[in-house]
């Protein structure tokens, strides 16, 4: 805050006129995101899987497993 009142101070404008221009340029400028380049992610080709009798889709099911409870 202090070097924006600085700032103000320099160029002869209210501190409140300087938040408001920065906010017009801030508002105005579109929004450049970085450009992500494509993750190709590693495939697993083991074979395996669950085992017998888990499902994936049950959580209330796995919790019990990993606790023990099955």
């Amino acid at each position: 805050m202090e070097r924006a009142r600085q700032e103000a101070a320099r160029r002869g404008i209210t501190l409140t006129s300087l938040i408001e221009q920065g906010l017009r340029l801030a508002l105005h400028r579109p929004l450049n995101r970085p450009q992500h380049a494509v993750v190709s992610l590693p495939e697993c080709h083991a074979g395996g899987g669950v085992l017998p009798g888990v499902d994936l889709n049950d959580s209330a099911g796995l919790l019990e497993r990993m606790e023990g409870r099955d």
